[in-house]
C-alpha cells in the first residue's frame, strides 16, 4: 500500500445518508478478480442514466468534482454488504479519505486495511464540508500524523483513529507487511523446531 502521512486534495460531496456498497459497487461488477478496474462501476446506478450516458444530476459528475480525492458525506456511510470491493472502487476512482459522521463497521476496517483513510467528524462539521464542497476550488488537508483535517479558511478538526490502524497506514503496511517484520523471529523458531534428521 502507498503510506499515507498527509494529504491535500479537492472535496466532493454526496450529501445522502446510509449510501450502501450495493451503491458503491453494484453486484454485476464483482466478478473481476484484480483489486483494480472498479473505479470505472463506482456508483454505477447513479452516475449513469438507462442508455448509459453520465447523469448530469449525480454529484460527481458535475465539473466542479472532477479530480476530487476527498469525499464527504452523511451518517452511516458503507452499509449493507461486507464487501472489500466498496474501498477498492473508490480508492480506484481517485479517492483517498472519506470523510462522514459514522460508518458501517465492516466497510471502516475495510477502508484501513486498504490503505484509504475514513474519518469520523461531527455531523455539524460534516454539513460544513459538504456546503464547502459545491465550490470548485475548495480543497481540504489532511493529517494522519496530527490526526487533523484543515483547510485554508479556518476550519480545522481533530479524528479519531486506532493507533494500530495509525501505524500500519503511516508505513503503508497491510498485516502480511506487518509479517515481515518478525521474519527473523520466525525463521529462528522454526529452525529452532523443525525435525531434525
Amino acid at each position: 500500500m502507498k503510506p499515507f502521512t498527509i494529504h491535500r486534495g479537492k472535496t466532493a460531496g454526496i450529501d445522502r445518508a446510509n449510501i450502501d456498497t450495493d451503491q458503491i459497487i453494484p453486484k454485476q461488477f464483482l466478478k473481476r478478480i484484480e483489486r483494480t478496474g472498479f473505479g470505472q462501476f463506482l456508483f454505477y446506478d447513479w452516475r449513469y442514466l438507462s442508455d448509459g450516458t453520465p447523469n448530469p444530476e449525480f454529484e460527481l459528475n458535475r465539473p466542479e468534482n472532477e479530480g476530487a480525492t476527498i469525499l464527504v458525506a452523511d451518517e452511516n456511510f458503507g452499509c449493507g454488504s461486507s464487501r472489500e470491493h466498496a474501498p477498492w472502487a473508490l480508492q480506484d476512482y481517485g479517492f483517498r479519505v472519506i470523510i462522514a459522521p459514522s460508518f458501517a463497521d465492516i466497510f471502516y476496517n475495510n477502508c484501513l486495511k486498504n490503505g484509504l483513510l475514513p474519518i469520523r467528524l461531527d455531523k455539524e462539521d460534516v454539513r460544513y464540508l459538504l456546503r464547502q464542497s459545491e465550490r470548485a476550488d475548495y480543497e481540504l488537508t489532511v493529517s494522519l500524523e496530527e490526526q487533523r483535517v484543515f483547510d485554508d479558511e479556518g476550519f480545522s478538526r481533530p479524528f479519531d483513529i486506532d493507533p494500530y490502524r495509525k501505524q500500519l497506514l503511516l508505513k503503508g503496511w497491510d498485516e502480511i507487511d506487518l509479517t515481515f517484520v518478525y521474519e527473523p523471529y520466525i525463521q529462528a523458531y522454526e529452525q529452532q523446531h523443525s525435525p531434525r534428521p
